[in-house]
């Protein structure tokens, strides 16, 4: 912004006449002093930008935004769900840049898993990360879902005894066999987290136990059935879609 500097203006000179006995001379005044420069007004503040504030929900999910937003809303999603992966590309650029940076929307992800042992098994390593790292690494994952989805199938269709058998293991044994055969192990490597403590993350039972929860919570609290599938302000919806999640939020207030 330009800064125009204000000064005094050339003031006349005042002549000091008078009758006076002798004839007294006149004399020059003095020119007033120069007034101060206007001081610049100050900036408001920037507005904040909510995108960067994510904390764990007492529901077991991942929040972005305003907790105090007047619009909650709540994706039951897999990262292995194609029209999740869908949503993911279409829909979250948007809903960050339009309604969650801006404070009138909160998102939260929680996990569900349609798909079992290797929904499992990236829910895992995805909320091993720290707090503030879950929706970048979410978002890589879902970029990369057709490489993962590709190793899958092809492990399906070229052991389905080995991967039924990995189905029995117990929990934190089963996911750890997925995330090997889907090379999410290596993958996080790529996001900052130590192939160690990723394995840590794979067989621990109170993160298992946490994710076990919040599915169980998706059926008997709300009866999800399917991936993608949002809650507005405790209310679920019938959309899948950017295009029809869109119209929902400006109809709560967005």
């Amino acid at each position: 912004m330009r800064i125009v500097m204000m000064t005094a203006g050339a003031v006349a000179l005042a002549l000091v006449g008078g009758a006076l006995a002798g004839g007294a001379s006149a004399q020059q005044a003095r020119k007033p002093a120069a007034k101060p420069a206007a001081r610049p007004a100050a900036r408001p503040a920037a507005a904040p930008n909510w995108t960067a504030t994510v904390a764990i929900t007492p529901e077991g999910g991942f929040r972005q935004g305003n907790p105090n937003a007047p619009v909650k809303l709540v994706e039951y999603g897999s990262r292995g769900c194609p029209t999740c992966g869908r949503f993911a590309a279409d829909g979250v650029p948007p809903l960050r840049s339009d309604f969650i940076a801006t404070g009138k929307v909160s998102y939260e992800y929680r996990d569900y898993l349609i798909h079992g042992a290797p929904d499992l098994a990236m829910a895992l390593v995805n909320q091993c990360v720290p707090t503030a790292r879950f929706f970048p690494v979410l978002d890589a994952i879902y970029a990369n879902q057709k490489l993962f989805d590709d190793r899958l199938h092809k492990l399906v269709d070229g052991q389905p005894k080995q991967v039924e058998a990995w189905q029995k293991l117990p929990p934190g044994q089963m996911a750890t066999r997925f995330a090997e055969a889907m090379g999410l192990i290596a993958f996080m490597k790529t996001q900052g987290l130590p192939e160690a403590r990723t394995r840590q993350c794979l067989a621990d039972p109170k993160l298992i136990g946490r994710i076990a929860k919040t599915n169980a919570d998706a059926v008997n609290v709300y009866q999800v059935d399917s991936t993608p599938s949002f809650i507005i302000n405790g209310r679920k919806l019938r959309a899948f879609t950017w295009d029809r999640l869109l119209p929902e939020l400006w109809a709560n207030g967005a």
